[in-house]
């Protein structure tokens, strides 16, 4: 992995600030996004603390003409790409009959349109060079119903089906694409969802064989093994992390 470029999206905190370290420990040069360059900087403090090279790449995921600009920057700063990990997401939490369309547009421009844009634009480069990975952040809430996640789950089930496709298109072309569905992580998102609902998520955390949240670097680890030449022969393949929650 040494030397290898990579860009993540959804950067500035949580599961994407842990596979921006993640990968600069395997030793890739990483370009990391966030809406704005301010909520970068201690990922990209974090990126050069692990002696790799950082930039700074930020953009709205949802808008196409700053998503190529974004790319394009990530592969001139670099010097190419290898890599990229779409995880840039957001939460939008509300019952089907009560979600405002407004919020279920943002939620679905973001978490999966978002994917989209951004998997576009570096498979045009990654076809160049007949190489390359893209890794989507799904969610087991992608292939599990549960309340209030209509936008979000809606939007990270056509996830696991745009990786598919995208798997079948890029493939003969040296492109491996695969999604990663997490279960319940110690972050901010988290949080959000399950604010109003503790007593049932005790009770969810008591019966699945962890018996806990899974941490964010257990994630960044999942990350680097699908980017690196290990997992070249798995494409199109949804893998869950969820500490054996699906299970239950």
């Amino acid at each position: 992995m040494t030397g290898k470029k990579a860009l993540v999206t959804g950067a500035s905190r949580g599961l994407g600030q842990a596979i921006a370290w993640a990968l600069a420990e395997a030793g890739c040069n990483v370009a990391v996004n966030a809406r704005t360059e301010e909520g970068l900087a201690e990922t990209l403090a974090g990126i050069q603390k692990r002696g790799r090279k950082g930039a700074a790449v930020p953009a709205d995921v949802s808008d196409e003409a700053a998503v190529q600009a974004m790319v394009e920057s990530a592969h001139k700063q670099l010097g190419g790409l290898d890599i990229l990990v779409n995880n840039a997401g957001v939460w939008g939490g509300s019952y089907s009959v009560r979600i405002r369309k407004a919020d279920w547009d943002r939620v679905i421009q973001t978490n999966l349109t978002g994917v989209f844009l951004v998997a576009k634009a570096a498979a045009k480069l990654m076809m160049k060079q007949r190489s390359g990975k893209i890794i989507n952040l799904s969610s087991v809430l992608g292939f599990r119903g549960s309340p209030q996640s209509a936008a979000y789950g809606a939007a990270k089930a056509g996830v696991i089906q745009l990786t598919r496709v995208l798997a079948i298109e890029m493939g003969p072309v040296g492109v491996q694409v695969n999604a990663i569905a997490p279960g319940f992580f110690d972050t901010d998102m988290t949080r959000a969802y399950t604010k109003d609902k503790q007593a049932a998520m005790e009770e969810y955390l008591s019966k699945i064989p962890a018996k806990r949240y899974g941490r964010p670097e257990e994630l960044g680890g999942l990350v680097v093994f699908l980017a690196s030449p290990a997992a070249d022969l798995i494409t199109g393949q949804t893998v869950v992390i969820d500490g054996g929650g699906t299970l239950v």
